[in-house]
């Protein structure tokens, strides 16, 4: 029998370039993500969400907005998720941004330090405050997690571990360097950071999934989505719109998740940089994302 599934929202837009992110956890619920998930044969608990936060310019500090904020809204996921892997149930995150990730793994990874980190995401996210000047913190997370050089270190010790992650636990898909800084591309081929690009993804989802998987650590298994991967023109819903006929599409992206969400060390599925005002010309876009989540946990057969 398939686990329980807690869904925590986490309704945050402080670490973002601008307002919007916050009011996906809401959005998703009222289009019947909870019932979705129940019709596709799990258990469902929901949390609730955590501190709404509204993006807001941070003129203190321009290279690192809103930080405290950031760090509230990731020991609040942390602790969520921790309680919800203590009664042995499977976690759907919902956000907000990316930085929700950094609380998923500081409980992961107190449950077992070789927990893996499957992230589906255009960018890198090897950015500090130093080498970007648009201090959105929803790019800097796996600076943040490897704590590399001038990391926030507010943010890098947010958790218990620090650093949070080693490259080994990593693999990254749908990643595109020709969008990363220079720094970024630095980084990633000095941490020997294993990844595959969204045109990998877009021709063969599960293939390139199993191959990440096997790349993994033996322990228990979080997968990220930042909606910005997908191609922006067919599936309109990230804050980035950088997208635009690139990428895989929703229907790609959601056999890659729904093969890595049946591995049998899969826990966690995080959900970020969903802009529900993206899809304004195209609601029905919001449709399909929530159905899609139903499919990608459907109990495996």
């Amino acid at each position: 029998m398939s686990r329980d599934v807690v869904v925590v929202g986490a309704p945050t837009s402080a670490g973002s370039y601008a307002p919007g992110q916050e009011t996906a956890p809401r959005v998703l619920r009222e289009l019947g993500l909870i019932d979705g998930l129940r019709a596709a044969g799990r258990r469902v608990h929901d949390l609730g969400d955590g501190p709404l936060q509204v993006w807001a310019p941070d003129l203190r500090q321009p290279r690192a907005q809103n930080l405290a904020a950031v760090v509230e809204a990731v020991q609040v996921v942390a602790a969520q998720v921790a309680g919800a892997l203590d009664r042995g149930a499977d976690v759907l995150v919902v956000g907000g941004n990316c930085t929700v990730v950094l609380g998923v793994m500081g409980a992961l990874t107190a449950h077992r330090p070789d927990a893996g980190l499957l992230y589906v995401d255009r960018h890198f996210d090897l950015n500090t405050p130093g080498t970007t000047r648009d201090g959105a913190m929803d790019w800097m997370v796996l600076a943040h997690a490897f704590d590399l050089p001038g990391a926030a270190p507010e943010l890098a010790a947010a958790v218990d571990r620090r650093p949070l992650l080693v490259p080994e636990q990593v693999f990254l898909l749908g990643s595109e360097p020709a969008v990363a800084t220079g720094w970024e591309r630095e980084q990633a081929e000095r941490l020997g950071l294993r990844w595959r690009s969204g045109t990998d993804l877009a021709a063969a989802p599960e293939a390139e999934t199993a191959r990440a998987l096997e790349a993994l650590p033996a322990g228990p298994l979080a997968v990220h989505l930042d909606v910005d991967v997908l191609d922006f023109t067919q599936a309109p819903l990230a804050e980035s719109t950088d997208g635009r006929n690139s990428g895989p599409s929703l229907g790609a992206v959601t056999a890659a998740l729904a093969a890595a969400c049946r591995d049998p060390r899969f826990r966690v599925l995080s959900v970020g940089e969903v802009n529900p005002q993206r899809a304004a010309g195209s609601p029905e876009v919001l449709n399909r994302f929530v159905a899609a989540l139903g499919e990608v946990l459907r109990p495996a057969d």
